[in-house]
C-alpha cells in the first residue's frame, strides 16, 4: 500500500461515484437506437470508477490517519447533516469490491436489448449508490444512499428479470422496507440519544456518548435492520428468490455488493457506534449465524436448480461473515471483511457463469438437464471451478483467508459455536464439487449443446478479471489484510474496552 501519492486537493471519492452518475446522465442523451454507444458509455464509466478506486487503494496508508481522503461540505448544518466522505481499511476493500463487480456486471449486460437506456441508467445508479454507502461518514448520507440502492434493484428485477420476477421484486421490497424501518428508528434514537444533534459517525462512535442501557436497547434494531439485507437466517428467504428472478448483472450486484451493504451496516453502524450493546448480544447472534451457515450449506446441497443453489450458497457464506462480526475480536472482524470481499467476487463470478454463459444459451438451470459443458464452453468451466473452489475455502484462493480468520476468531470468543460451524466445511465442499461435476464434466447430456453460441469477448474479460482477483487475493492476501486489519482495529479495541467495563 501507499504505492503513490495523490493530490489531496482533488475530491477523489466524489470522482469515483460521480463518474457513474456522469455516465448515467450521458446515456440519457444518446438516441435509444444507438445501442453500442450506450453500452460503451456505461462500461466506460464503470471502468473509470474502478481505475479511480485502484488509485485511491494504491495511495491509502494503513499506518496513517484512520479516515483518509476525507471530503466535507455543509449540507443541512442546522440538523447536523453534512456531505462527508472518507475511507478506512474496511470501506476501502468494499470500494474495490464494488468497482470490480459493477464493471464486470456492465460487461455482462451487453446482451440486453429491451429498454436499454432505462436498464443502464438503473444499473449505474445502483453502483453509484453502493459506492456512496461505503464512503459515507455521515449517518444520514449513508442511510439516504442505502435506501436509493433499493429502488434500482427493485426496478431491475421487476423490469428485466426472469423466473417470477414480479414476485421476487415485491418480496425483496417488502423485506427491505421492514429492515429499513428498524434502521431509521435506530438512527433517530442514536441522533437524539447522543445529545450532539449530529450524524457524523466519527463523533457518534465515541461510546461515552451513550449509556450501557441505551446501547443494549438500540443495538439490536440497528443490527437486525441491516442484517435483513445481509440475508441473515431466518430473514433470508428473499435472497434465493431474488437471485433467481434477477437478470444476470443484477444478480451479480445483489449477491456481490448489495448483501455486503447489509453486513457493512451491521459493522460500521451497529457495532461501531454501540459497542457495549454489541457485547450484550454477541453470543445469541453467534449462535444464530452458526445456524444460518449450516442451513445455507444444507439448503444449497438439496437444490436441483443451478441458480437457486447459488442463492443458498450466498446465504451460508454471508452467515460466515456475520459470524466473524459476532466474534467481536480483531481476527474475527478481519476475517468478516475478507469474507465479504472474497464472497462478493466469487458469487459475481458464479452468477455470471450460471446466468449469462449457461442459462442464456441452454435456457435451463436444472442441473439434471446439464452436463459435459466443459466440452462446449471450457472457459466457463475453468472460471466456475475457480469460483467453486474458492467458495470451499481452498488454500491459494481468496475464500480461504476469510474463513480461517473467522473460525479462529470465533473459537477464541465462543468455542462451542465455532466447533459446530467447522463441521459445515465438508458440506460446502460436497455441494460445490457435486455441482461442478454434474454440470461441466462427464458426458454431454444434450447433443444440441454442441451448437451453442461461443462466448463473447465481454464474457471472457469479465470472467477472467474476477477469476484473477480470486487467485491473486488467495496467493498474496497482504494487499487486503493490511488495510482491513488497520480498519477493524479501533472497532475491536472499542469492543474489548466495552467488555472490560461490563466485566466480560
Amino acid at each position: 500500500m501507499n504505492l503513490l501519492e495523490l493530490p489531496q486537493t482533488i475530491p477523489w471519492l466524489s470522482l469515483i461515484w460521480g463518474s457513474l452518475l456522469v455516465a448515467a446522465a450521458a446515456i440519457t442523451l444518446v438516441p435509444a437506437e444507438q445501442k453500442r454507444v450506450i453500452r460503451a458509455i456505461g462500461s466506460g464509466g464503470a471502468l473509470l470508477s474502478l481505475l479511480l478506486t485502484l488509485l485511491v487503494y494504491a495511495a491509502y496508508q494503513p499506518g496513517g490517519a484512520r479516515y483518509q481522503f476525507v471530503e466535507q461540505i455543509a449540507w443541512l448544518p442546522q440538523l447536523g447533516i453534512n456531505y462527508t466522505l472518507g475511507v478506512d481499511g474496511i470501506s476501502l476493500a468494499m470500494l474495490l469490491l464494488n468497482g470490480l463487480v459493477i464493471f464486470t456486471a456492465t460487461l455482462m449486460s451487453w446482451n440486453v436489448e429491451e429498454r436499454l437506456q432505462s436498464y443502464w441508467l438503473l444499473l449505474l445508479l445502483l453502483g453509484a449508490g453502493a459506492y456512496a454507502v461505503f464512503m459515507a461518514l455521515d449517518l444520514f448520507l449513508l442511510l439516504v444512499c442505502y435506501e436509493l440502492t433499493l429502488l434500482p434493484k427493485f426496478l431491475l428485477i421487476g423490469g428485466w428479470g426472469r423466473t417470477r420476477r414480479e414476485y421476487g421484486a415485491t418480496k425483496l421490497a417488502l423485506y427491505m422496507m421492514a429492515g429499513s424501518t428498524l434502521i431509521i428508528i435506530g438512527a433517530i434514537a442514536v441522533y437524539f440519544g447522543s445529545g450532539l444533534r449530529s450524524f457524523d459517525m466519527r463523533l457518534l462512535s465515541s461510546s461515552a456518548l451513550f449509556s450501557s442501557t441505551f446501547q443494549a436497547q438500540w443495538f439490536l434494531p440497528l443490527f437486525i435492520g441491516f442484517a435483513v439485507l445481509a440475508g441473515m437466517v431466518p430473514l433470508h428467504s428473499w435472497a434465493p428468490t431474488g437471485h433467481v428472478a434477477a437478470p444476470t448483472a443484477a444478480s451479480m450486484l445483489l449477491a456481490g455488493v448489495m448483501m455486503k451493504l447489509g453486513a457493512y451496516g451491521c459493522l460500521r453502524v451497529a457495532v461501531e457506534i454501540l459497542p457495549a450493546g454489541a457485547m450484550v448480544w454477541l453470543l445469541p447472534l453467534a449462535g444464530l449465524t452458526v445456524v444460518g451457515a449450516v442451513f445455507g450449506s444444507l439448503a444449497a446441497l438439496g437444490q436441483r436448480d443451478f441458480q437457486y443453489m447459488g442463492g443458498y450458497l450466498s446465504v451460508g457464506h454471508m452467515a460466515l461473515a456475520l459470524m466473524g462480526i459476532a466474534a467481536g475480536n480483531r481476527i474475527g472482524l478481519t476475517g468478516a471483511v475478507l469474507q465479504l470481499f472474497a464472497h462478493g467476487v466469487l458469487t459475481a463470478l458464479l452468477f455470471a457463469v450460471v446466468g449469462r454463459m449457461v442459462y442464456d444459451r441452454t435456457h435451463t438451470r436444472q442441473i439434471a438437464e446439464l452436463g459435459g459443458l466443459r466440452q462446449v464452453m471450457p472457459f466457463a468451466a475453468l472460471v466456475f471451478v475457480i469460483g467453486g473452489l474458492s467458495s470451499m475455502g481452498m488454500p491459494g484462493l481468496a475464500g480461504c483467508w476469510g474463513e480461517v480468520n473467522i473460525f479462529i476468531g470465533m473459537w477464541g470468543r465462543f468455542p462451542p459455536p465455532a466447533r459446530l460451524a467447522a463441521r459445515l466445511i465438508p458440506i460446502t465442499g460436497g455441494y460445490a464439487l457435486w455441482a461442478i461435476g454434474r454440470v461441466f464434466f462427464g458426458e454431454l447430456r444434450n447433443p444440441a449443446f454442441l451448437q451453442l453460441p461461443r462466448l463473447t469477448w465481454q464474457e471472457y474479460l469479465a470472467g477472467g478479471v474476477l477469476a484473477a482477483v480470486l487467485i491473486v487475493a488467495g496467493v498474496a492476501p497482504g494487499f487486503l489484510t493490511d488495510p482491513i486489519s488497520s480498519g477493524v482495529a479501533p472497532i475491536a479495541d472499542a469492543l474489548t474496552q466495552a467488555g472490560m467495563l461490563a466485566g466480560r
